[in-house]
């Protein structure tokens, strides 16, 4: 482990930190115009840092008592983490254990996963630099977005929250492009929210998206399956 490991984490995390702040302000918008207050917004943001998670999260919020919806919900969209940490285990040194890796195992997230598993050995001092930035760049972010919520006019609102779903069409589209099969998995998965959307209006939006994802990436499992050989390559 290196005394400068930590030094090297923060610079690391400062690109990260950015691209939080501005996903987590259209969060921050859309927490105020569903009439969340403003500590409420940052509350959410800090204690779970998962954009997915939070967008399903307050529109199940809108509808009380859902609590199954919430909970089938978060497992579906946030399983993910587990299997990042997993990996993650299989790289961190000896003085990555222990409390170690329940306190800093918080700061996992997509792009935090994707530099932390390009290190050959993970110490606490770099996982612990590399998140804390992107952490608080996620509740700042946030706490812009509601502050400015809380005043804005509703159609500026309504607008600004179309970013959110803006972000998630952006991390898609690149892969799509390159594979035919990860564009028809998407597709299908759009076409049976319109039909949970239209037929099933009861269904709340949380519950909805987990359905929609398990079924679309089950039939994508079915009908494209990957060979070992292709993974491995």
């Amino acid at each position: 482990m290196q005394k400068n490991d930590f030094t090297r984490g923060l610079k690391n995390g400062i690109p990260i930190a950015l691209g939080y702040l501005s996903v987590s302000f259209s969060f921050g918008i859309m927490a105020a115009s569903q009439g969340m207050t403003v500590l409420q917004a940052v509350l959410i943001s800090m204690l779970t840092v998962t954009s997915a998670g939070q967008l399903a999260g307050i529109q199940v919020m809108q509808s009380p008592g859902q609590y199954m919806a919430m909970l089938i919900s978060q497992l579906t969209i946030n399983a993910r983490y587990s299997f990042m940490s997993v990996s993650l285990s299989q790289k961190a040194d000896a003085s990555f254990r222990g409390k170690l890796r329940w306190l800093l195992g918080f700061f996992i997230t997509d792009e935090i996963f994707a530099l932390a598993v390009q290190e050959k050995e993970l110490s606490p001092r770099y996982f612990l630099g590399l998140g804390v930035l992107p952490y608080f760049g996620w509740a700042a972010g946030t706490l812009l977005g509601a502050l400015l919520g809380s005043v804005l006019p509703d159609m500026v609102m309504n607008a600004l929250c179309i970013a959110m779903y803006a972000m998630f069409a952006a991390i898609v589209s690149p892969e799509a492009k390159k594979d035919t099969k990860l564009l028809m998995v998407v597709l299908f998965s759009a076409a049976l929210m319109c039909l949970c959307y239209y037929l099933i209006p009861a269904l709340s939006a949380g519950l909805a998206i987990s359905l929609c994802a398990v079924l679309a990436a089950g039939l994508g499992a079915l009908v494209f399956p990957v060979r070992e050989e292709e993974e491995s390559a």
